[in-house]
């Protein structure tokens, strides 16, 4: 895993041992970040699930200027600020250990662009979109990225969010949610 371009384009990021995330495959995340590419600079960004890091890692490589990562997951959060290091990211990302209901229950902050890659078989992607739908964090024409897997079915409709449509990378599915202005 490493990181497709940027500022840290080819610096390779550390993996996990055993099955604590399910990182994005590399393909995937050059797609996702092909279709935000001009979204990006200058965002604050909340990678949701942080697992990694990868995808808050690649956006502050390619011009985001800052990224919140959470994880519930004490070694996921070490894993993100290990690999924040090794880009030299230290000062542009924030790692904070909580699981994402709470953290999206109490924050204050107001994200650009938020990425949500939970894992698959739970319900943390349909929960988390109708949280972040409800509450006040995505500016006016920020963008929800989500990342699940094809037999996956969202909720197409959220009030004051336009869907985009679904694109498919082998078993995965990206869709993203724009707010209205």
């Amino acid at each position: 895993m490493r990181v497709i371009s940027g500022k840290a384009r080819g610096v390779v990021l550390k993996t996990p041992d055993g099955l604590v995330t399910r990182p994005t495959a590399d393909r995937v995340k050059e797609a996702l970040f092909s279709i935000i590419q001009f979204d990006i600079p200058g965002t604050h960004v909340l990678d949701l699930f942080g697992g990694t890091g990868q995808l808050g890692i690649e956006a502050i490589s390619r011009g985001a200027k800052s990224a919140v990562f959470v994880d519930e997951n004490k070694k996921a959060c070490s894993l993100i600020q290990e690999n924040l290091k090794r880009t030299g990211f230290e000062k542009e990302g924030r790692v904070i250990r909580s699981d994402y209901a709470s953290f999206l229950n109490t924050t204050r902050e107001k994200f650009d662009i938020i990425l949500l890659d939970p894992p698959y078989a739970e319900v943390f992607l349909e929960n988390a979109l109708k949280l972040i739908t409800e509450i006040d964090i995505l500016q006016s024409g920020g963008i929800i990225v989500t990342e699940r897997p094809v037999d996956k079915v969202l909720q197409c409709e959220f009030a004051g969010y336009t869907r985009s449509k679904d694109y498919k990378y082998g078993n995965t599915l990206l869709t993203l949610y724009r707010r209205d202005d």
